[in-house]
């Protein structure tokens, strides 16, 4: 935890926070925080700051805090992702979300197995949970927006134009012949597939809506590698 991230309900009054529970534990176990000692805390949806501890009982934590510093900006990316195994979309998620996605679209392909949609993971809590931790890695406060489209075809057709539009569009593709660009200065759209790929019908479907393919070379990676190297890349 690289940032103590405040809630509405933390809030006995405008700069004092009461916490208890996990963040407690976190700052006297890790930080090994005492009275007066200042941590990095940032209020969800908010600002950045710091906390002054000014009280530790045997159930909570006080802090006086300042909150005057916009968080990490955000990456310009939106990005579409066929939904991997629980395991691997629990990485990818964090992943993306440490390295500041605020837009993830959870997508049915043919090669995703459908009983990965039954997964705990992608219930709210958890998803919510995921997002908070991923959060506090990066000392960033906004809560991204995760959806989910189990119809890949109306969703290409009726809501990607839209949602790429003014951006550059990507798949990655393992096959693709252009690699992936470096240090773009403008927005993204970019859909991963499947370990096993996209088939070539999605692969069409998704270029006449303007993707072009691109590939980070050679070597195979897992879906949460890809992520974070696809990212990495391109911002």
């Amino acid at each position: 935890m690289n940032l103590v991230l405040l809630f509405e309900n933390d809030f006995a009054g405008p700069d004092h926070v009461i916490l208890g529970g996990r963040r407690r534990e976190h700052a006297l176990g890790i930080h090994r925080a005492e009275v007066g000692d200042t941590l990095r805390v940032g209020v969800l949806d908010g600002n950045v700051g710091t906390g002054k501890v000014i009280g530790v009982s045997e159930g909570t934590i006080e802090m006086e805090i300042v909150v005057d510093q916009p968080p990490p900006p955000p990456a310009p990316l939106c990005l579409l992702l066929a939904l991997p195994r629980p395991k691997s979309l629990k990485k990818a998620l964090a992943a993306a979300i440490t390295m500041g996605v605020k837009h993830i679209v959870l997508l049915r392909t043919r090669r995703v197995e459908p009983g990965y949609w039954q997964s705990p993971v992608l219930s709210p809590e958890s998803l919510r949970k995921l997002s908070i931790l991923a959060l506090e890695q990066a000392r960033d406060t906004i809560m991204p927006h995760i959806d989910m489209r189990k119809r890949f075809k109306p969703f290409v057709e009726d809501e990607l134009p839209a949602l790429a539009k003014g951006t550059r569009a990507l798949v990655a593709h393992p096959n693709a012949a252009t690699m992936c660009p470096r240090g773009l200065s403008s927005p993204a759209t970019l859909c991963i597939g499947p370990e096993g790929g996209f088939i070539p019908y999605e692969l069409d479907l998704l270029a006449h809506t303007g993707f072009h393919p691109v590939s980070i070379g050679p070597r195979p990676l897992r879906v949460e590698q890809a992520v974070a190297a696809l990212i990495g890349r391109l911002f």
